[in-house]
Parts: structure tokens; sequence; C-alpha cells
């Protein structure tokens, strides 16, 4: 059951709850009751380490074929090797933003583009190339010849980039 069908159960029983107050009824008939809570029950939490030992195991005997040749609507990362698809996924997106898969992707329909985060994902993806293979080269005196940004760089596995920074050190 989606995250969504889950709150509008919820919303459906809040509702009858706030129904049955005003209307005298004493308790939700425990048919109604059962039903949500059974169906509230049967969603698991998203197993990120299954779901790509599933993916591994799909992709078996392919696992060095180019990534587009693999998945579905690959576009990034084209020519890259399908099981170093999957890591850079976990590695690069999931840690440095500090989420799983589902916040992307529509499980088990990875190719869909139905959620905002994955066109998201790709754009700033891009900004990050654009940075590195453009502006960071033209940077005089940076203390290494092959300075890069990426996810980590600004989010620090957090959704959002951190914005938050150290006070100030007092003037001396």
């Amino acid at each position: 059951m989606t995250q969504r069908k889950i709150q509008i159960r919820v919303a459906s029983i809040l509702l009858f709850a706030i129904v049955a107050v005003l209307t005298g009824l004493n308790e939700i008939p425990r048919s109604i009751a059962q039903n949500n809570a059974s169906s509230v029950q049967q969603e698991k939490p998203f197993d990120q380490a299954q779901k790509l030992a599933d993916l591994m195991k799909q992709i078996a005997g392919k696992e060095n074929q180019p990534a587009e040749q693999v998945f579905k609507n690959i576009e990034m990362f084209k020519g890259v090797p399908a099981a170093r698809l999957l890591r850079i996924m976990e590695l690069g997106y999931s840690r440095s933003l500090g989420v799983n898969c589902a916040h992307c992707h529509v499980v088990d329909q990875w190719d869909k583009d139905d959620k905002p985060t994955k066109p998201i994902a790709r754009e700033m993806a891009k900004m990050a190339q654009t940075i590195n293979n453009d502006l960071l080269k033209n940077i005089k005196n940076l203390k290494g010849p092959n300075s890069i940004v990426n996810c980590t760089t600004c989010h620090r596995g957090q959704t959002k980039p951190a914005l938050n920074l150290p006070d100030a050190a007092p003037k001396q």
C-alpha cells in the first residue's frame, strides 16, 4: 500500500471519528477499525539493502553491460556498467542526501519519473558537472589539481543543502 493510500485511510478514520463525535456515536464500528488497521500493518518499511540485492539478482550476468542496455529510462550515466550504477545510486545519492531509493523512485518501477525529486536530482547533477568541468578549472590557486564538487559537498547527508554557517569568529 502506498504512503498516499495510508494517508487517505487515516484521514477517512479521522473524518469518521469526527462525524461520530458530532452525531453522538460512541465507537467506530469494529469492522472499519480492523480493516484500516490491518491494511496499515501490511505496509512494510522500505528495505533498501534487500531491494539492491534483488536488483543485483535481476541483472545477474549483465553487471558489466552499459546501464542503458540493462535498465530503462537512463538519461545520465550512459556507458556506466549496470552494477556500478546501483552503487552510484546507493553511495552517491542515497548517502549524500540521507535518503533511500524511494525518495526519488517509484519502488519496483524504477524507470518512472513520477516523483519530482528524480528530475531535480538529474538537474542538480548537471549543475555539479558544469561546476566541475567548466568553472572549477578556471579558479586559480585551488589546493588540489582535481578539485570537484558532488552531492555531499552541499547536502552533507540531508535533503536540503547545508545552509547554516558557524558563528563568525570574533574580530581581534
